[in-house]
């Protein structure tokens, strides 16, 4: 008889701050502010975030080991190129097709996530003050149907 592992989902689930950023700063740009105004290190991953092989998150990252949390500054949007059908308008020009990591919050920028319990009021209100930042705001992961692609 074989033996059968249950894995309750309650037990795994991960607990995080989620701040959406709107602004049209380039990332090397946001990330430089990030990392001056908030005294953390942000560095570009590795490997991208990818679910399927057209898409493709970059992201960024820093272990903070005094406090034991990790920061994630992701991408919120994946443009994906692809040939034009040969029976459009123009069917030498590429189409693009725009991806939303979480689609719930489609006109988001960008998702700085904080594997900490307690949200920082002063991480928020410093992210607000920084030049070409239109608006920062803290977002409820646990009302998110797309969470799963947050957790990696």
């Amino acid at each position: 008889m074989g033996v059968t592992l249950r894995i309750d989902d309650e037990v795994c689930e991960e607990v995080f701050t989620l701040v959406g950023i709107h602004t049209s700063m380039e990332d090397h740009a946001l990330v430089y502010a990030l990392n001056d105004c908030l005294k953390i290190r942000l560095r570009r991953a590795k490997n991208d975030l990818s679910f399927t092989k057209m898409t493709s998150y970059p992201y960024f990252e820093w272990k903070d080991e005094l406090y034991d949390r990790t920061w994630t500054l992701l991408f919120n949007t994946c443009v994906i190129e692809a040939p034009n059908n040969p029976d459009n308008l123009f069917p030498n020009e590429l189409s693009y097709t725009t991806h939303s990591l979480l689609p719930e919050y489609k006109e988001v920028d960008y998702l700085l996530k904080i594997d900490d319990e307690d949200p920082d009021t002063e991480v928020l209100k410093k992210i607000k003050s920084l030049p070409r930042v239109i608006t920062a705001y803290m977002i409820d992961a646990e009302k998110l149907k797309s969470k799963p692609n947050l957790i990696f």
